[in-house]
This record gives structure tokens, C-alpha cells and sequence, in this order.
């Protein structure tokens, strides 16, 4: 895409409405959080080369709101993700998801997993980093967010980048990442991953993990268990043993209850305990 049409499609370019279609049928038993007493929806986000779409959620009235970034899986910042940010509202959060895969294309149109991959590996990491540095910067400036109350957490790919954001912005005071890859094949884009940050890691991160995650293998958790022991972040990995990938995804046949309820319920306790 050269930088002329880069920059007029991402200042046109908006938040998605509804799921994405590569996610469709929706399950019966899907989540689903109103907006009552919220400013909800969609914002843009000023960032090097533009602007970038995100959705925002936050109680009605108040202010020096705790901020947490909520992190999209390959589907793109769809309404799962967007009712995520409305329930950490509801518990008096900022909660922002910029639309990261923006520049790349529009993932929430594509039918089919493997058409969402490619779009999704020509993300930089470097460029992701940037973004959610311009996202906090928004939510300071802009929204009422207190930048002293800065967590993160993100599912999936967006697991994957609560990591390494962790490492990039010692700011973050804790994030929890769900189910994201850990290990990987460094390339120009993406570098690095979770388990080459792990040593240096200062931030506490909370990792949910599946014990049936056909993904991500259990060597590799053991080996980012290893890792962490060596930082001083007190970063803690919880394998629930009978969960698959994207067990939180409740919109999805993956989802498993009880492991995702213990998960939301950990991820408020390790924010609490750590600041945010």
C-alpha cells in the first residue's frame, strides 16, 4: 500500500459493527454487556502517520479513570473485544482497543481464517508498540486516564503483544496475557518473542494458559516458566489443564466456563494487587 493510500485509508477507516465474519455462527450463550451509565464507542486515535480507529469504554461520570488496553485476537477489535473494554467500564475502567491491524486491511470482512493470517503477519511489532504508546498518550490526555494506573491484556495474538508491550513500557504496572504464543521464529517484523523478553522482565504478567491449546504446547510454557524465574516482574503462568485455545472467547464453541470465569476473576485480583 504506498503512503499516500496508507494515510487516507486509515483516517477513513473505522472500528467494526458486530463480529467478524470469520467467526460466524455466534454461539447461543454469548456475553453481552450494555452500555448503560458508559461513554462507549468509537474514537480515533492520533498516531505517527495519521489517525487509527479504536473503541473506548469508561463510566459516564468521574474521572482519573485506571486505563487498561485491551488487546484484539486476529479477528480484529470486533464486538467480543469491544464488549470486553464495556465490562471493564462497568468496573470503573478506561478500557481502549486500537485497531492495530488497520494499515494492513479490514481483518472483520474476510470470511476465512486464512485470508486473516497474511494481513495479520505483515504487522510490524514495532509499529504495534508505537500504536499503544499514542493509545496510553490519548487516554491521558484526552479521556480522563490516570497513566499512573496502566495495565494491559490481550488474547491470542494480542496475548503475544501484552508480553512484549510489558518489556517496551515499564510504565504498565501489570498485564495478563490469555493464551498468547510464546515462542516463535524471529523475522523483521516481529523479532522477538514473550520468551526472549522473559529474563528482563520488570512488569508482573499474569499468563492464562490451556492445558489442551493445540497452538501452543505445554514445552513452551515450561520454557517461559523458566524464563521468568530469572526477572524480578514475579510474573506467574496458570495452565487450566482441560481448556483449549481461546476457552475465554465466549462467542465461540472453544469457550469453557468455568476456566473463563477463574480467569476474569485472577486478571481483577492481579490488577488490584498490582496497582491498577
Amino acid at each position: 500500500m504506498k503512503e499516500i493510500t496508507r494515510r487516507k485509508f486509515i483516517a477513513t477507516a473505522t472500528v467494526a459493527t458486530g463480529f467478524a465474519l470469520a467467526v460466524q455462527p455466534i454461539s447461543a450463550g454469548v456475553i453481552t454487556t450494555d452500555a448503560k451509565g458508559l461513554v462507549a464507542g468509537a474514537v480515533k486515535i492520533p498516531v505517527k502517520d495519521g489517525e487509527i480507529p479504536a473503541y473506548r469504554a469508561a463510566p459516564a461520570t468521574g474521572n482519573n479513570f485506571p486505563i487498561v488496553l485491551v488487546i484484539q485476537e486476529i479477528f480484529g477489535v470486533h464486538e467480543h473485544i469491544q464488549d470486553i473494554t464495556r465490562r471493564f467500564a462497568r468496573l470503573g475502567y478506561l478500557a481502549i482497543a486500537p485497531e492495530l491491524f488497520v494499515r494492513e486491511g479490514d481483518v472483520s470482512k474476510l470470511s476465512n481464517i486464512d485470508e486473516i493470517r497474511p494481513i495479520v503477519a505483515k504487522v510490524p511489532d514495532a509499529q504495534v508498540l508505537s500504536d499503544l504508546d499514542a493509545t496510553v498518550d490519548w487516554a491521558k490526555k484526552s479521556a480522563k486516564g490516570n497513566g499512573e494506573k496502566l495495565g494491559i491484556t490481550g488474547f491470542c495474538w494480542g496475548g503475544r503483544i501484552t508480553w512484549l508491550y510489558a518489556a517496551h513500557n515499564p510504565q504498565v504496572k501489570a498485564g495478563v496475557a490469555w493464551y498468547g504464543k510464546l515462542v516463535g521464529d524471529a523475522t523483521e517484523l516481529q523479532p522477538k518473542y514473550p520468551v526472549d523478553i522473559a529474563s528482563k522482565l520488570t512488569v508482573p504478567i499474569l499468563g492464562l494458559y490451556g492445558g489442551k491449546d493445540t497452538g501452543i504446547s505445554l514445552d513452551t510454557v515450561e520454557q517461559m516458566r523458566e524464563r521468568l524465574q530469572s526477572s524480578s516482574s514475579k510474573s506467574e503462568i496458570i495452565v487450566y489443564p482441560n481448556a483449549p485455545h481461546a476457552f475465554f472467547a465466549d462467542y465461540r464453541p472453544s469457550y469453557r466456563e468455568k476456566e473463563a470465569q477463574d480467569g476474569w476473576k485472577r486478571l481483577l485480583a492481579w490488577f488490584k494487587q498490582n496497582g491498577v
